[in-house]
């Protein structure tokens, strides 16, 4: 079974104007402590996001890991360690036939049902979510609070991965609800660094 981090970081190209941008925050989110990044990209052409990949990779080389979101595909070709996919996107197994067995792969899911479901694949880790309201998704479901984390944790012993609001104020509420770790973007945005050493702070 794998060991997730206490904080997962979540770098979302949305936020940033160019490559360079996107690759010193996640250098400073590093610096920080992250050891396991999120590249997610929903409105980039593969081109972008194949560019923006290998920078961060180049960047960060294999100091940590990096996943790739939605596209097992793109993952592959930027050498990124894992891929994660959403209810929406290529079904878990059919994710695994491409990257193989080797790299780690996260599903996402949003009720009770969808995580059990997850948990009957290889899916190396689950994530269950939004927790609290979000403002870093276009269409994020219903929230399910603490007892669907809760809840959660009783349908799986797979690694579990909590995302959503999460902020500094209330990660520790998460894991003591029984998540593995808490996925992170809006909070690490100002000051990456420093914000990213306080989550571990407050997550030990």
């Amino acid at each position: 079974m794998i060991h997730l981090p206490r904080a997962y970081a979540i770098v979302d190209a949305a936020f940033f104007s160019t490559t360079d941008d996107l690759a010193v925050f996640a250098g400073e989110l590093v610096a920080g402590g992250c050891t396991l990044i999120q590249y997610r990209n929903k409105t980039g052409n593969p081109r972008v996001m194949l560019e923006q990949a290998r920078e961060l990779k180049k960047q960060l080389g294999s100091s940590i890991r990096l996943i790739m979101n939605d596209r097992a595909d793109l993952c592959l070709i930027a050498e990124f360690d894992g891929v994660h996919v959403g209810q929406d996107d290529l079904l878990p197994e059919s994710v695994r036939g491409i990257v193989g067995p080797e790299r780690w792969l996260g599903v996402s899911t949003h009720n009770p049902e969808q995580l059990a479901e997850a948990d009957t694949t290889s899916a190396d880790y689950l994530a269950i979510g939004p927790v609290f309201s979000t403002s870093s998704k276009d269409r994020p479901g219903p929230v399910v609070g603490l007892e669907g984390v809760r809840r959660a944790r009783q349908l799986t012993r797979k690694p579990l991965v909590a995302i959503g609001g999460i902020t500094r104020a209330n990660a520790a509420s998460v894991i003591e609800a029984g998540a593995d770790s808490v996925a992170v973007i809006s909070d690490l945005l100002r000051e990456p660094r420093k914000s990213a050493e306080e989550f571990f702070r407050v997550l030990r």
